[in-house]
């Protein structure tokens, strides 16, 4: 770079000089003055200046309401007059107020203009009275009709909102604080925009506002002042503390982590003091749970109690970090986020079913090796079915060999997962757009689709221009790529399957498949590079695209324009790929997000702790995207192992991460450990090693994946991620009526504490030397158990009748087989003849093992002194041993303490 000269430095001086006297000659701010607010400006009668359409009018309306919902930016709009929903679609709006049989503005006489007679006047205007005649606003929409309403031939450049103050922090209710909002230009200029912004509050509990920007303390807490202008929207953290100890008062708290210490900053400032640390089971459950969807064996919980080092914790999260349970666990975690639904995939390959459990196994190689999850990522962004130098018939080849049911390679060892961009909803630009935004980018972009968006800086055009990387970019259609079209043929003629199309086709193939011989398959293929090796021009489409808020490319440069959009995710400055994906994982082990929800990160839905998702995102990227790092440092921080039991100062929160939040478990998560609970030890052990039949490892929600006994049921039940949307809702943690009815009564969890064979109860009868179950049921038992099956048939009875007036046919087609399950087992017991049991004694010694064995399978525990005195009691008058072990299991499994994770 060349040096400047002192010369050359005393002209540049003289000519910024220059500027600023031709800029103050003219009336221009200079660049560190603010222009005064509309409202002062516009107040005099005799006002000369010019508004800007863009700047003040479409504002204007914004900050009255016209643009809204409810009024002209509906889909219909009103009166005939429709404007564009919440503005920035200046065009529109401009012609909209000229529009000739309707026309909103009388330029030979401004003062008759539609747009100052109706508002002025509550009797006329449907939407009451907006403002005033002669008002500010009034005369600032005077003065831009009389200076011919015009509008600017391209918009202006907002480069920020600034917002004083830039924090709000309240002592008492009631106190007041008013907002200033300054509009800062690309051409440099400041103006005062208060006046024409819009504002809410995001928690009116803790803090209310009005019109003019005056924001009025609630009740003590923290939330965000939202402030919207133009493109901009500048969240304003405000908090009122819930106690003194603030500051200077706040006592000695221990932050061995850089994750505490942001933590505890912003506790500090509420006046919040963290919970103590849990204890050592309560840990090992908690983590065990959240990093591997498992839980710990009464093995694992004997030793780790035992062990008396200082760093077991940390040496715990290592070791659960290499379990087969923890790759199988956030692989389902990523096949939520990214989509993976065997409904969705009915053409992805020959085989029904095939494509989302290769989907899984891909997904799943890379997190159990550690893969660096930017890697993963472009792994399925940038897929594409063939590999430099592979011909259609050596793809086909290939993917027969690894699609048949005994073979020995697997789709997991292709570089690229190609289903992501063959699913059935994905043929949509749009769709995948948004899809893309919320698999990689955990944000919701939709609503810019039609509109401006109303929580961030998303214009339309900005997401017609992000879509264009995906517009007639993949074809994800069942075909092949143009150069491969004569392959296909031939292969079809060599298989006998010249003439056959759609379903014929389809039905057989997997057949031939199964046969050893080499089957067509569809190929996910980049439209530009596949017309280009056919000898084709590239296809018709958009010329240019647009990353969110970044530059413009010339898409004609480049051959897979997703290849750009990979490398803008892995800018470090990119606000959305790794903060979203540590949102996430943060959001799986508190419950709650840094973000919340964890899929909408926005300008209006700031994070509750900007500096802690600042620092794991920054991390993250420095570690080159290490998703173990990730791990480590959420579950070794002293905020994760915080206890659940809250204090005065912080029984309220539950968005700070003073205390840990007790959450019901994932459903696949509740299925297993239902499962491991009733194991014997050698079940148990096999389920902790070998991944295949848990629940944590069913690839995807779609029937063909629901094959393993009543796991479909149970997880549907429990809230299983459908998804079937782009959203983090499709997975339900809402506890119902049917959850409870599983519990206690479904036939699935009645098999499991019985004396099955393989069961732990079984082993245990072996153990005691107890005799099996008589073939049938004493009297007092069976009367016992008919009287709960005729309860739990009057309780789903009623629940099917609300269903049926709710509307839900889904829901109320599974119940309807619940009823009938019921009844046949009434009828069952009813026509069983009763046997006369036979008690076997146990000593105390012998139940105690037992009992403690119980509660270490379930709550993962010792129980305390009162919980064995009265199991021992209850089992020494049951029946016997056996039988009272079963009642105990079974309550064990019923509470709250089993099926949340706290």
């Amino acid at each position: 770079m060349p040096v400047m000269t002192l010369r050359c430095r005393q002209c540049l001086s003289v000519l910024v000089l220059a500027v600023s006297i031709l800029r103050l000659a003219a009336g221009a701010p200079a660049a560190d003055q603010v222009l005064r607010p509309v409202s002062a400006r516009f107040a005099a009668e005799d006002v000369q200046e010019t508004p800007s359409f863009q700047r003040h009018v479409v504002n204007l309306f914004g900050r009255l309401g016209c643009n809204g919902r409810s009024c002209h930016g509906s889909f219909q709009g009103q009166g005939g007059f429709q404007l564009s929903l919440f503005g920035y679609d200046f065009k529109a709006d401009h012609a909209a107020l000229l529009a000739q049989d309707k026309p909103r503005i009388d330029a030979a006489h401004p003062a008759e203009s539609p747009i100052l007679t109706k508002p002025t006047d509550a009797d006329m205007h449907e939407g009451g009275q907006r403002y005033e005649k002669n008002s500010w606003q009034y005369r600032l929409l005077l003065r831009w009709i009389q200076s011919g309403a015009k509008l600017a031939e391209s918009p202006d450049q907002l480069t920020r909102l600034e917002v004083m103050p830039a924090e709000i922090r309240f002592r008492k209710q009631g106190e007041q604080v008013q907002l200033k909002a300054v509009a800062v230009w690309q051409d440099g200029t400041r103006e005062d925009v208060t006046p024409l912004c819009r504002f809410q509050t995001n928690d009116e509990a803790v803090a209310k506002i009005d019109e003019a920007g005056r924001v009025t303390a609630g009740e003590p807490g923290d939330t965000h002042i939202v402030v919207s202008y133009d493109k901009g929207v500048q969240p304003v953290p405000v908090l009122q503390p819930v106690s003194e100890l603030t500051d200077a008062r706040y006592p000695r708290v221990p932050t061995p982590t850089k994750i505490d210490e942001r933590v505890v900053d912003k506790l500090r400032k509420l006046g919040i003091v963290p919970s103590e640390a849990c204890d050592d089971a309560e840990f090992l459950r908690r983590v065990s749970l959240d990093m591997t969807g498992t839980l710990p064996t009464p093995r694992d919980v004997e030793l780790f109690l035992a062990d008396k080092s200082p760093n077991k914790r940390a040496r715990k999260i290592d070791a659960l970090l290499e379990t087969p349970a923890y790759a199988a666990w956030w692989t389902t975690r990523l096949c939520d986020f990214t989509g993976n639904n065997d409904d969705q995939l009915v053409n992805a390959t020959p085989v029904r079913g095939q494509a989302s459990r290769q989907w899984y196994d891909w997904i799943y190689k890379r997190v159990a090796e550690n893969t660096p999850y930017d890697e993963l990522a472009a792994g399925i962004v940038t897929a594409v079915s063939r590999q430099p130098n592979e011909d259609y018939f050596d793809y086909c080849r290939e993917m027969s060999e690894l699609s048949r049911q005994e073979a020995k390679k697997s789709y997991a060892d292709r570089p690229a997962m190609t289903h992501y961009w063959a699913r059935r909803d994905f043929r949509d630009p749009d769709a995948r757009a948004i899809a893309f935004a919320y698999s990689f980018m955990g944000t919701r972009i939709e609503c810019a689709q039609c509109h401006k968006h109303p929580f961030d800086q998303w214009s339309k055009d900005d997401f017609r221009q992000f879509k264009n990387f995906f517009t007639g970019v993949v074809a994800v259609e069942r075909r092949v790529s143009p150069g491969a079209q004569k392959q296909y043929a031939e292969l079809l003629q060599q298989l006998g399957l010249k003439d056959s199309r759609g379903n014929d086709l389809q039905r057989e193939l997997p057949k031939l498949l199964e046969a050893g011989k080499t089957v067509p398959f569809s190929e996910v293929f980049v439209a530009r590079a596949a017309a280009g090796r056919g000898g084709r021009n590239a296809p018709p489409g958009a010329a240019t695209a647009k990353l969110l808020g970044g530059d413009v490319v010339d898409l004609a440069q480049h051959a897979d324009p997703r290849q750009i959009v990979m490398q803008w995710l892995r800018d470090k400055d990119n606000r959305y790929f790794a903060p979203a994906f540590v949102n996430r994982v943060w959001a799986n082990y508190f419950h709650t997000g840094i973000v919340n929800p964890p899929d909408d990160l926005s300008l209006a839905n700031p994070p509750s702790n900007k500096a802690l998702l600042d620092y794991l995102a920054q991390g993250f990227i420095a570690s080159g995207f290490d998703m173990k790092w990730l791990h480590r440092q959420i579950a070794n921080s002293r905020t994760y192992q915080a206890g659940w039991e809250p204090n005065e100062t912080n029984k309220h929160d539950e968005r700070n991460f003073s205390r840990a939040i007790p959450r019901r478990l994932p459903a696949e998560v509740l299925y297993d450990a239902i499962q491991q609970a009733t194991a014997s030890d050698e079940q148990l052990t096999r389920l902790q090693q070998d991944i295949r039949g848990r629940a944590i490892a069913i690839p995807g929600p779609g029937p063909r994946n629901n094959r393993a006994g009543g796991a479909a049921y149970a997880l549907s039940v429990f809230g299983r991620s459908t998804r079937a949307s782009n959203c983090d809702c499709d997975r339900s943690a809402e506890a119902s009526l049917l959850q409870t009815v599983y519990l206690q009564n479904d036939r699935d969890i009645l098999q499991l504490t019985d004396v099955r064979q393989g069961g732990w109860l079984d082993q245990v009868a072996k153990q005691l030397r107890s005799q099996k179950p008589a073939p049938a049921v004493p009297a007092a038992d069976a009367a016992r158990e008919l009287q709960g099956h005729r309860k739990q048939i009057e309780s789903v009875r009623t629940r099917l009748a609300q269903l049926k007036d709710s509307g839900t046919p889904e829901a109320a087609q599974r119940l309807e087989k619940r009823l009938a399950l019921l009844q046949k087992e009434i009828e069952r017991l009813a026509n069983k003849p009763a046997a006369v049991p036979v008690p076997v004694a146990a000593a105390t010694a012998d139940l105690e093992p037992v009992i403690r064995q119980a509660f270490l399978r379930t709550v993962s525990r010792h129980p305390t002194d009162e919980e064995l005195k009265k199991s021992v009691s209850y089992i020494e008058q049951a029946r016997d041993p056996v039988a009272g072990l079963r009642d105990i299991l079974w309550a064990l499994l019923n509470t709250k303490e089993f099926i949340v994770n706290h």
